[in-house]
Parts: C-alpha cells; structure tokens; sequence
C-alpha cells in the first residue's frame, strides 16, 4: 500500500473495528455472567418462597390425582420464565406451575443443577421441606437466558454496524485534514523554479513535519553550496588554463617567427614547460572531480607504502628533471596501509609534487614515518620557504595561490591531498619547520587486527 492516507485510514479502522468488538466481547461476557448471578438469586429467591408458603399453609397441596395434566407452553417474550414443580419424597408430583414440563426438573435433592428435558436445558434450585416431606424445584430455560443475552449485544451490534460507514468517513477525512501540510509542502515544491533554492518556512508546521522540512532546507542549502563550488570550480579553472595556453601559443608564434635557432630552441622548450604545467592542471582538475564526486571508491584495499611512494618519486623525477630528490626512509618501507590505493596515491602524489615544486634541486625531499599514541603518519618535509602563518588556515582551500607560489603551482595540490585525506578517513597536518621549509603530515588511525571488522585504517609491518 503506497498511499500514506491509505494506509492511517486502514491501521485506524481496523484498531477501531478491534477495539469495538473487544468491548462487545467484553460485554456479552460480563452481561451473560451478570445475568447468570442475577437470575439464579431469583431461582434461589423463588423456590425459598414457595417453600415458606407451603409451610405456613398459604398454598394448599393438592394431591397427586387432583394435579391436572397440563402441556408446557412455550412463550416468546420473557413473561412467565419460572416454572415450578412440588414433589413429594415419595416420587409424587403434588403441583407445578403452567410451564412446567409434566416430568422432574432435576433429580438433585438440592442446590443448583441442569438438567436436559425434550431437548431443552434447564437450570433448576431444589429446595427440600422435610416437615411436609416435599421438594419445591424452580427452573429456568438456558435458551431464555442465552436469547436474553443475545438481545443485549445484538442491540450493541446493530447501532454499532449503522456507525461503521460514518465512522469510516470521518476517518477517511480525518486523515485526510492531517496530511494536508504534506500536500502543501508538495505544492509548494512543485511550482518552485528549480534555481531557487531558498528553505522552506517551518514556523507553522506541526511538529511531526518540521523535520522533513528541515532536512530538506539542508539539502538545499547542501546543493547551493555545490553548486556555488562548481561554478567557482569552472571560473577558476577556465582562468587557470587561460594562462599556460596564452603562453603556449605566444611561445609558438616566436618559433614560427623567428629565424634565430637559439631563439626557436627557447621557445620549444617553453612550449614543453607549458605543456607539462598544462597536463598537471588537467589532471589535478581531473583527481579532485573524480575525488569529489565519488568516482574513486572509498572501499579499502591494502596499499605498500614504501613501494607506492617509490613508483611515486620516480614518476615525478621523470616529468620534472631538474626538481629536488626524493629521501624514503627504510621503515615506509616496511610499512602497509588498509586505505583505498588510488585516493592514497591521489592524495601523496600531490604532496609530493607540492615538496618537489618548492624545494632547491640540491635538497632532498624526505619521506618519513612518524608514530604516535593512536596514530601513524607519513611525513614529507621539504626545504623551501614554508607558507606564512596567516596563509596556513587556507592552503588547504582551492585554487589559493599564496605569496610563496611557484610559476608551476596551480593552487590545487593542498585541495585534493586534503580531500583524499578524508576520503581515506585519515588527517592532513601542515606545519612550518624550525629548520625551514615545510612538513606535510598525512595521519592514519591505528588499528588492532583481531579477526573482525577494525574502525579506523588498518596498519601493519609488511
């Protein structure tokens, strides 16, 4: 059942209908027993009388031959329900009441007793007079008692089943009426442009709405901000190529122009540093779409540290051959990471990249492991000019170039390593050094293999 107002109308109708014949079950139950209770008193009430009269001769016996023969008379109605017999100790029936059946209501001496004549059940109380040597039997028929009964719930029933259609009208409207900030919501969205993207008013909102409504002004509010990104991601990017394409076909145009060879030589090999910062962007644009948007997986893998960050290195000394080297310690080596391989290569490559990028030629980049209580991280130091203090809460934001850049940086490495980092559930840290330059520290939680799921990265020694 999909519809929501279907289905309150179902559940309310059903636990009415539920409720409603609990409460007639309940009724006849306490009603049959009550009457039971009541109509016994009148049997006990009715035979002790008769007794007392015939006691204090108020009712004269008549003897056996002088009892006429009378056929039990059924009624429809409740009148004359008692019907009474006197017998004497002897077996001799010395009267009965009009109703009564010709043959002993019970053969109980005393008390209470039932008792199956032509069919019918009769509920009897024998009261015994031994100074007359007489019992007094007064018995009533179950099938008055249980048509009594019977007429009780069926005057609950009928006025019950008159109600039902009313009632479920009421409930359907009922419903209805409750949903409707639902229906206004819904009407509200759908003549909304689809660039608008302001949040909804909650002030009036029953309290069971407010939080879809609130949920859905944070997804708003969530697709304003991509939104806002992606267009300052397309003007920042269409201003970043600008730039090295501009500088690409000024540089053909002097090796088209020019005679001079050196002139042309330089000019080609401009054009070559052109092409190469142009791919870098190209692909750092690339990396931080694909890290944003999901297409590199979260999953987890297992990753060699010291084997990736060599393959690393040695891709970077081949598109930059003049930059600094690369130093990795002996323990990365021996290291092995439980974090998505491609967002950890992502990540490092423009760590290291961004080293390379600022170190002098004749000062290595060094690659290190660090631990700590909790955590291990990977540090990168480089010997460049580090970042101002003041610069430090926003490198780490895209396309921010500071006073430190070089002619190659794009602004974009500090982004996507920091995106990578969170992907992978790790941490990126950016400090300056005492002894100069820059530390990039890339923190990964430590986790304790034991046969289940771990929380956090896994690390162990290969």
């Amino acid at each position: 059942m999909r519809s929501i107002r279907a289905r309150l109308f179902t559940i309310l109708l059903v636990t009415t209908g539920i409720v409603w014949l609990s409460a007639i079950a309940w009724i006849y139950l306490s009603t049959k027993a009550e009457v039971e209770r009541v109509l016994d008193a009148r049997l006990t009430e009715a035979a002790r009388m008769v007794s007392s009269l015939i006691t204090s001769q108020e009712i004269a016996i008549r003897k056996a031959g002088g009892v006429p023969a009378m056929v039990a008379v059924p009624h429809v109605s409740y009148d004359r329900q008692l019907s009474c017999q006197i017998w004497g100790f002897d077996g001799t029936l010395v009267g009965r009441s009009e109703s009564a059946p010709g043959q002993p209501l019970t053969a109980a001496k005393s008390g209470f007793s039932e008792t199956t004549i032509d069919g019918e059940t009769w509920r009897v109380y024998a009261v015994a007079n031994p100074e007359l040597g007489i019992r007094v039997l007064v018995g009533d028929n179950l099938y008055v008692r249980d048509r009594l009964v019977a007429d009780v719930i069926r005057g609950l029933a009928f006025p019950a089943l008159l109600i039902l259609p009313v009632l479920a009208a009421l409930l359907w409207l009922s419903v209805g009426k409750g949903l409707a900030p639902l229906a206004a919501i819904a009407s509200a969205l759908g003549v909304r442009r689809a660039s608008d993207l302001s949040a909804l008013p909650d002030n009036d909102s029953p309290s069971e709405i407010k939080p879809v409504i609130r949920s859905l002004n944070g997804l708003f509010a969530r697709v304003s901000t991509a939104r806002e990104r992606e267009r300052d991601f397309t003007a920042f990017a269409a201003h970043e190529l600008r730039t090295p394409i501009a500088g690409l076909k000024t540089q053909a145009q002097i090796a088209l122009g020019s005679n001079d060879e050196a002139i042309r030589n330089n000019a080609l090999r401009q054009i070559t540093v052109g092409v190469d910062r142009t791919a870098r962007l190209v692909r750092q644009l690339t990396d931080l779409t694909n890290a944003e948007s999901g297409e590199l997986d979260d999953d987890a893998g297992h990753v060699d540290v010291g084997r990736t960050l060599q393959a690393l290195a040695d891709d970077i000394g081949q598109h930059h051959r003049d930059a600094a080297s690369f130093s990795i310690s002996a323990e990365l080596a021996r290291l092995e990471l439980g974090v998505n391989p491609s967002l950890f290569m992502v990540g490092v490559r423009n760590l290291l990249e961004n080293a390379v990028l600022h170190s002098p030629p004749d000062k290595p980049v060094r690659c290190d492991l660090r631990r700590d209580q909790g955590f291990e991280a990977i540090t990168i130091d480089d010997c460049g000019p580090g970042i101002p203090e003041d610069e430090l809460p926003k490198v780490c934001s895209r396309f921010f170039r500071g006073r430190n850049q070089t002619a190659a940086g794009s602004g974009l490495g500090l982004a996507i390593a920091n995106l990578a980092a969170e992907r992978m559930g790790a941490r990126l840290y950016l400090e300056n050094r005492a002894e100069g330059g820059l530390r990039a520290e890339l923190r990964f939680k430590k986790t304790v293999r034991n046969g289940k799921a771990a929380q956090g990265n896994e690390i162990r020694p290969i």
